[in-house]
């Protein structure tokens, strides 16, 4: 698994999180990778606004998608 290597940590922001982790029975690197994984995670709301703006700018160019069935017996039948 990679490691990351977070510089110049607030020495205020550093003991609060040593005071959650103490808090929550975890170790201090325990603690931020439980941070990480919570906020790194995928929001599927953030992803479906993110997809309707880029179909937005997609057919205000006058763009359309292909009928993904016959794209897919076209290429069955090569």
């Amino acid at each position: 698994m990679p490691d990351v290597l977070v510089r110049n940590i607030d020495e205020e922001t550093l003991s609060n999180l040593k005071k959650k982790a103490e808090r929550n029975n975890r170790s201090l690197n325990a603690e931020l990778k439980s941070i990480l994984e919570t906020y790194g995670k995928v929001d599927i709301e953030e992803t479906r606004n993110m997809v309707r703006e880029e179909l937005t700018k997609y057919r205000a160019e006058g763009r359309m998608f292909s009928d993904s069935v016959d794209d897919i017996r076209e290429i069955r039948n090569r």
